[in-house]
């Protein structure tokens, strides 16, 4: 996609629009089934070298601190992309594996152009990310699928990997063909000084920034594998108690059908 299609946006953009619509979460949930449903996932698409992005991830930050009365338990997956590198300064968290994450939900969404800073909720609804109040709405209205019930295991294979293992059960109902069982590592408390590009001589903060996405199975294949593992390549500076683990269904619309949150153990 030409750099031309690409766009960061503030609050006040145009391009926003406050209509929010979901479609149903299964085909044969109930609303008491969807009213006391599992966990929201709420994605960032982010970049340090967009000028309205920080304000976006400090309001990401402050979601997962409890700042807001939600009454809605979320995950809070950011993803930084890779396109804004050309401005002046490489984000050293951003990868083109998030920039085709976010053009998937361009696609699926029917949106326009890619632009950042953006939310999505349940791979459902979008809203411009530094938007306190669409953002709110988004997670309120967002359509809620029981959590799986799946126990997690950790271990360390090398000093340079890590081991997440699950079993368990599938909760959500529905027609789940083509659906994937996803697992996120991601590290919070990260501190950038940033000495170039659009934010030069800022300190830019980051929570729940994603350091890794694996597809542990198909749907299909999660009644016939007692203990299923996906291995992370670890960084420099890895440190188990900044960072959790996010383990969630998608659809090949990246629609969620159901998530659990893991802490990693501080002796990983």
């Amino acid at each position: 996609m030409a750099r031309r299609l690409f766009t960061c946006f503030g609050k006040g953009s145009s391009h926003h629009k406050r209509e929010i619509s979901y479609e149903n979460t299964t085909s044969d949930m109930t609303v008491e089934e969807q009213r006391r449903g599992g966990l929201v996932v709420v994605e960032l698409f982010s970049s340090q070298g967009c000028a309205t992005s920080p304000e976006a991830e400090l309001l990401f930050s402050r979601l997962g601190r409890g700042d807001f009365n939600l009454g809605v338990p979320v995950i809070l997956l950011a993803y930084h992309v890779d396109y804004w590198d050309y401005m002046g300064w490489k984000d050293p968290f951003g990868s083109s594996q998030w920039t085709v994450r976010q053009k998937a939900y361009v696609e699926a969404l029917n949106l326009d152009t890619m632009f950042t800073p953006q939310i999505v909720v349940q791979g459902r609804a979008q809203c411009v990310g530094n938007d306190q109040d669409a953002l709110l709405s988004c997670i309120a209205s967002a359509p809620r699928v029981p959590a799986p019930s799946f126990q997690a295991t950790f271990q360390r294979p090398t000093p340079e990997s890590l081991q997440v293992s699950l079993k368990g059960a599938l909760i959500a109902k529905g027609d789940q063909q083509g659906a994937n069982v996803m697992v996120a590592l991601y590290h919070s408390g990260l501190v950038t000084n940033c000495p170039k590009g659009v934010n030069k001589d800022r300190v830019l903060a980051n929570d729940f920034v994603v350091r890794g996405l694996q597809k542990l199975c198909a749907v299909k294949d999660i009644s016939s594998k007692k203990h299923i593992s996906v291995n992370f390549s670890l960084w420099e500076g890895f440190n188990s108690s900044k960072c959790g683990i996010a383990v969630f269904v998608e659809t090949r619309s990246h629609q969620i059908l159901g998530s659990q949150n893991f802490q990693l153990p501080d002796n990983v």
